[in-house]
């Protein structure tokens, strides 16, 4: 296990980037790509793409991990200084009462809130089992009023997070904001780092995308300038070892990467992955070839931009891949580092076995 993994993924996990405001962390990421002579480039969605030629006979492959983290945008700025605010992706209402949160107004600037919550001593017996629909909620950032607030930087449709944390835990577990998917990032940068200096195997774009929590949009401005073969998304797999996911399958924290066999979220987006089975066998190849553990996904209500990737031209052939995660979507979610240092030696034997004449038809 690799220490700069776990100092990357703690670094990013430090910064906020709400999506369509990703900038401070793809700029972090391209200053690590820059100082191992990785050259990268940024379209104008803001994704971020480093580029390994190799073998031109091959299959091309995008790997890609989003940058993005969900929050809030400022909706309105009340008279007495109090701020509301609208959500950007699935934030949970029920996790939002007393959180600690960054309002975005500039590096070196930002301003730190808390979201409200009613004083115990105030509330009915039945307020105290409701939760507030998000609407309800507000951010008490101590203005005393509105000019306060805005001459402090505060506009409408300025970017909030959630109070970026990492906590280091036992048994290499990292718990904090935006493990979903600044480990993914991490992953991707440990991968970069073994293809400095690569003399074989098939052109591989790393990207590190954007706005993933807000509709899926970024990586496929990415795929469409690329045109990858083959295309292989990292992200959160649900960890179902706490009681409260214990009957949602069999994905251990701490148990190795996870690979998933179907993907459909059911709630108005009615799109998924069921994977191609040459990119599920070369996964289960390469773990067996490494003595990695590959555990199993399949799941309701979970959805990634590999959903829309894998319809372009002739079709992608893909795959999700990933790491359990506990606590998804919350303020405080929850990874093992041995999880992801599997991840990172899984795509490398995977990638290694992609050659000239490999094999992505169906029959």
């Amino acid at each position: 296990m690799t220490d700069q993994l776990k100092t990357d993924l703690v670094d990013l996990m430090m910064i906020a980037g709400l999506s369509g405001h990703e900038d401070r962390v793809r700029r972090a990421i391209a200053k690590r790509l820059a100082a191992l002579d990785i050259a990268s480039t940024s379209d104008r969605m803001g994704n971020l793409v480093a580029s390994f030629e190799g073998d031109r006979d091959a299959p091309a492959v995008m790997v890609f991990a989003h940058m993005d983290q969900l929050g809030f945008f400022v909706r309105k700025i009340e008279e007495g200084g109090l701020v509301r605010v609208e959500r950007v992706g699935g934030v949970p209402e029920r996790a939002l009462a007393s959180q600690h949160v960054t309002l975005c107004t500039g590096e070196g600037t930002d301003i730190d809130g808390i979201i409200t919550n009613k004083s115990h001593h105030a509330t009915s017996a039945d307020d105290k089992y409701r939760v507030l629909p998000a609407p309800s909620v507000y951010i008490d950032a101590g203005f005393g009023g509105k000019s306060e607030a805005e001459a402090a930087g505060i506009r409408i449709g300025t970017p909030v997070v959630y109070k970026p944390k990492a906590i280091e835990m036992p048994n290499n577990r990292i718990a904090g904001t935006s493990v979903d998917d600044r480990a993914g990032c991490a992953v991707l940068l440990d991968l970069a780092r073994k293809f400095v200096g690569r003399t074989s195997g098939p052109t591989v774009h790393l990207v590190f995308s954007v706005q993933e929590e807000f509709n899926l949009r970024g990586a496929m401005s990415a795929a469409h300038v690329l045109k990858p073969d083959i295309a292989i998304q990292l992200d959160l797999m649900l960890a179902t070892d706490t009681p409260d996911m214990e009957d949602r399958g069999e994905m251990r924290l701490g148990g190795g990467p996870g690979m998933s066999l179907y993907s459909f979220h059911g709630r108005g987006t009615l799109n998924g992955v069921i994977p191609h089975p040459k990119m599920v066998e070369l996964c289960e190849d390469a773990a067996d070839s490494e003595g990695i553990t590959l555990q199993r996904s399949a799941q309701t209500g979970v959805l990634t931009d590999l959903s829309y990737i894998q319809q372009l031209g002739q079709g992608v052939a893909s795959v999700d891949l990933g790491f359990p995660c506990r606590y998804t979507h919350s303020s405080m979610e929850m990874c093992a580092l041995s999880d992801l240092h599997d991840l990172s030696a899984l795509l490398e034997a995977a990638l290694r076995s992609i050659k000239p004449g490999f094999n992505l038809t169906r029959d």
